[in-house]
């Protein structure tokens, strides 16, 4: 059962981000307002229950975030007033059609394996943020397995600091259990989002470092409790 409604969540994601790019093609200037309704209406086509604590920091321009599943986009798209700019590997921009997901809206697109990405992501970054869009990033590079947040990369931390940037974490629990892609499996449940105090990286120099144990120490609190 876990895994027939895997797929059903697979096949409705197709359909569904089909239609929301040929959207966002057609009324552009806002497709911000289109990708929320699309995550909302994800919220009821594949059933799980939203939990949240703390309030998203305006004034925050970066925001850190746990990866675990792909619902951990859509949940956050749906919740934060503000008109998130991802940061994602190129390889999801290069899909023929649903690449679009990444262009259309001016996502954010990096090589991973190139060190001049992060120039590309410096450029970026500041772009979108003379358009007040926070800029979004996984500092754990890939989806966990869920037990434990696995280690950070640099570039969020370069990021902020290059820019000195406000930096806000927020926490997601839950994603994996209701909809996990790698082993097909998917259940009903509650997702629990936690926004975390914000950090001046001017302030402190080892920020980054009390981010992710606050986080982690977090995760392991909550994990078992949704």
């Amino acid at each position: 059962m876990k895994k027939i409604k895997a797929i059903y969540i697979i096949i409705e994601f197709a359909i569904t981000v089909a239609f929301i790019i040929i959207l966002m093609k057609i009324f552009n200037k806002k497709n911000r307002q289109i990708r929320r309704a699309w995550a909302k209406l994800q919220r009821y086509l594949i059933g799980y229950k939203l939990e949240v604590e703390g309030k998203p920091d305006e004034d925050a321009k970066l925001l850190i975030l746990n990866h675990q599943s792909m619902l951990d986009i859509v949940v956050l798209e749906e919740i934060h007033p503000k008109n998130l700019a991802w940061v994602a590997k190129k390889e999801i921009g290069e899909i023929p059609f649903f690449g679009q997901i990444l262009t259309v809206p001016k996502m954010i697109a990096i090589d991973r394996e190139s060190k001049a990405s992060l120039v590309k992501l410096f450029k970026e970054a500041e772009d979108r943020l003379k358009d007040d869009r926070p800029i979004v990033i996984f500092p754990e590079g890939t989806r966990g397995k869920g037990d434990k947040l696995l280690k950070f990369k640099a570039g969020a931390k370069l990021l902020a600091q290059k820019l000195k940037l406000k930096v806000q974490p927020i926490l997601i629990i839950g994603t994996k259990k209701v909809f996990d892609s790698k082993n097909m499996s998917s259940q009903s449940g509650t997702i629990k989002v936690i926004y975390l105090d914000s950090i001046d990286v001017t302030k402190d120099k080892d920020w980054y470092e009390k981010i992710y144990k606050i986080m982690s120490d977090k995760f392991l609190e909550y994990k078992n409790k949704i």
